[in-house]
């Protein structure tokens, strides 16, 4: 899927991923795509809430290996 912009959330625990992409969300254009990768355990879950909470539509989420890829559309 196509994305405007990369967020490297890799080594950095809770709540710092979520922290990170709620300000790169801010700084782009509705309907724009986020793509998020991670390796926070706990960020399959903290993306899932932050999607609810925002609004931001959580497009995909993947696993390989020990990272984690999210795609986040902006609101």
């Amino acid at each position: 899927m196509e994305f405007q912009r990369e967020l490297d959330a890799r080594g950095l625990n809770c709540p710092l991923p979520i922290l990170k992409a709620k300000k790169a969300l801010a700084e782009m254009q509705s309907g724009e795509v986020l793509k998020i990768v991670a390796t926070d355990s706990g960020s399959v879950r903290d993306f899932q809430a932050f999607a609810k909470q925002t609004g931001n539509a959580l497009l995909h989420h993947s696993q390989n290996g020990l990272e984690f890829t999210f795609l986040m559309r902006r609101k």
